[in-house]
């Protein structure tokens, strides 16, 4: 049995599992040369790259349920925890932000700050997801989470832009979702897009369901069930979603952009079926002898997530002489290291490869050490 107060393995490995991922996929040698499984999807369909925000999302949800409950049996009030939601959550936003605006210059990365983010979707989902779910039944939790992504299908597929004929989800800059984005935070968005951003604040409110999915999970991990039956509950559960996303799909596409609803249901239906598959496998079996690196990522998230961003950035600030040219410090360590002597896209993915391998060992000095960056 799972309990509040015991370490899941497995749920450490997934998210282990789940930030390297990241890592992997936000660190090419070069953004011009990636295997696609290393992509995200051009706007609808999905790639691998494509499952990793929204199974992190899912496990936020899941460690969300597991520690309220925690904190709650230790006798700590529902003010507090509210508040403490409140909290945290505006903290994992600062740290968004300030990510975005590091190394604070020029000026215009403080007029021009991208305001939407992963680790500020993560703090608004985390925010709204706990306060939604904390003293409500699983079934009042989950109708919420149905309202709102059959909701959002609505808007999206039956609301017209202001100055559009027609309703689409085809071109990027003429959705709904797009012209919210431009309406409240126009010349704040992705400098990629300019016009729409994929962290935008009308694509959030399905990513929360996201997170209230995974709280679901927690509460069924959570019962005093035998494990074997509970792994089956789930692994049943992830089918069914799976199969209910690809179904949606039809109508109301995949997209990660978006965040659609089909997306949402069907990234959380692999998101189970994974976490099944890994439990079953590490709990049920107890074959664990492969999973010490992926928990080492796995209880230390926010310091690789943020200390990685941080080392990117630099890597990607500092200027040298090079060539006669003047080049960032990370082109020069991939063109000299890495594409001197690989084909541009095997050399692209062994940099990527090289530094999440370097940040296993940064993270494993941190855990010898204790050092478990938390908020």
């Amino acid at each position: 049995m799972v309990k509040a107060r015991e370490r899941w393995l497995a749920l450490d490995v997934v998210r282990g599992v789940t930030v390297a991922g990241m890592l992997l996929v936000n660190n090419p040698g070069t953004w011009s040369a990636i295997y696609p499984p290393l992509q995200h999807a051009p706007w609808h369909g999905w790639t691998p790259t494509d499952l990793i925000f929204p199974f992190f999302l899912f496990i936020v949800g899941i460690t969300t349920e597991l520690s309220l409950e925690r904190r709650s049996a230790a006798g700590i009030g529902d003010r507090a925890i509210r508040l403490q939601i409140l909290r945290r959550g505006a903290l994992i936003v600062l740290c968004g932000l300030l990510l975005t605006l590091f190394p604070f210059y020029p000026l215009s990365r403080w007029t021009q700050i991208r305001i939407p983010g992963v680790l500020q979707r993560i703090g608004v989902c985390y925010a709204f997801a706990g306060w939604l779910a904390w003293r409500r039944s699983s079934r009042a939790v989950g109708l919420i989470g149905a309202t709102l992504l059959v909701g959002y299908w609505a808007a999206l597929t039956l609301i017209s832009v202001p100055g559009q004929a027609d309703i689409t989800l085809d071109v990027p800059s003429r959705t709904l979702a797009a012209y919210v984005d431009r309406l409240l935070l126009d010349g704040h968005l992705w400098s990629a897009t300019k016009t729409w951003d994929p962290e935008g604040p009308l694509s959030t409110i399905p990513a929360i369901v996201t997170n209230l999915l995974g709280i679901l999970t927690g509460r069924w991990m959570s019962r005093p069930n035998p494990l074997p039956d509970k792994l089956n509950g789930l692994f049943g559960t992830g089918v069914a979603l799976g199969v209910l996303g690809l179904g949606w799909d039809w109508v109301f596409p995949i997209n990660k952009s978006l965040w659609t609803s089909s997306y949402v249901v069907f990234s959380a239906g692999m998101a189970m079926l994974t976490l099944a598959t890994a439990s079953w496998i590490i709990e049920v079996r107890g074959v664990r002898w492969w999973t010490r690196p992926f928990v080492t990522y796995g209880l230390n998230p926010l310091a690789a997530f943020l200390g990685s961003g941080v080392m990117a950035r630099i890597l990607g600030s500092i200027h040298v002489d090079w060539a006669g040219a003047s080049r960032s410090l990370h082109e020069v360590i991939f063109e000299r290291l890495f594409a001197s002597w690989l084909a541009p896209i095997d050399a692209s993915l062994v940099f990527a490869v090289t530094f999440v391998l370097l940040w296993y060992l940064i993270l494993a000095g941190f855990e010898r050490r204790g050092w478990i960056l938390k908020i």
